[in-house]
């Protein structure tokens, strides 16, 4: 499948640190999809232990969020990434890629204090983009 967006990634200024681009540009006529932040909750509201579980689930969580808009990863427009501990960046990285493979949407990650629940490390944020 081929993305509809155009990535911006001017040679002028720094590469990007990671698998994103610095901007998304959409095409007219694109539909968009916003999801709230994505917290590593079940159904049942329990939760896995670990980085990595919780990285798994949430990622499982935004593709089930994408598949109810008839869309996948590849429409991903830009993701935003908080967590709790830089320690645990490499490892939600590693986790992450396994769901986006070559896509490179826009990205943020930012460090916060904690959230409603102390034992949850990871949230994440999404937007996707589709022309129907």
């Amino acid at each position: 499948m081929r993305t509809i967006w155009k990535p911006h990634t001017p040679p002028h200024i720094y590469a990007p640190l990671s698998t994103y681009n610095h901007a998304i540009e959409l095409p007219p006529g694109a539909r968009i999809l916003e999801s709230s932040g994505q917290l590593p909750v079940w159904p049942d509201g329990s939760w896995p232990e670990g980085i990595a579980a919780q990285t798994e689930l949430v990622w499982q969580n935004i593709v089930a969020i994408l598949a109810s808009a008839e869309m996948t990863v590849e429409h991903l427009v830009r993701v935003k990434t908080f967590l709790i501990q830089r320690e645990h960046i490499a490892e939600y990285s590693r986790v992450r890629s396994t769901f986006l493979g070559d896509c490179r949407p826009a990205s943020t990650l930012i460090m916060v204090s904690g959230f409603t629940r102390p034992e949850w490390f990871v949230e994440v944020e999404i937007t996707a983009a589709k022309i129907d």
